[in-house]
């Protein structure tokens, strides 16, 4: 079993999937490595911003970056959604049992007691 985040980290983690530029950077860093300048273009986010971004997934795990000169080159982290994806699984499962006892419930409020 994987260790859950503390709640701290995983509202960094929610926190940096909220927002649509976010995002698109996920998006497009899912087909491989890019530059800043390479993620800001294509959202039409100036440096600065793209930048202040990329620094809120970079708290929230999702990312790892690595400067090489005067480029900065941002890279998804393996497995940076599992701890998000473990949470709602859990939070699925208990839900899930939920209904099931309402369902056994409500086709025995139908039965003839007799």
């Amino acid at each position: 079993m994987v260790p859950q985040p503390a709640p701290a980290q995983l509202d960094r983690m929610f926190f940096a999937l909220a927002d649509v530029h976010r995002r698109g950077m996920l998006d497009r860093l899912s087909r491989g490595p890019a530059s800043v300048s390479e993620l800001a273009g294509p959202l039409g986010l100036a440096l600065p911003s793209a930048v202040k971004h990329l620094a809120v997934l970079e708290q929230g795990g999702f990312v790892a970056s690595e400067k090489v000169g005067r480029v900065r080159t941002y890279a998804i982290r393996p497995g940076s959604l599992q701890a998000m994806e473990d949470w709602v699984a859990k939070r699925k499962q208990l839900l899930d049992a939920q209904f099931d006892r309402l369902g056994l419930y409500l086709a025995g409020k139908g039965k003839d007691p007799a």
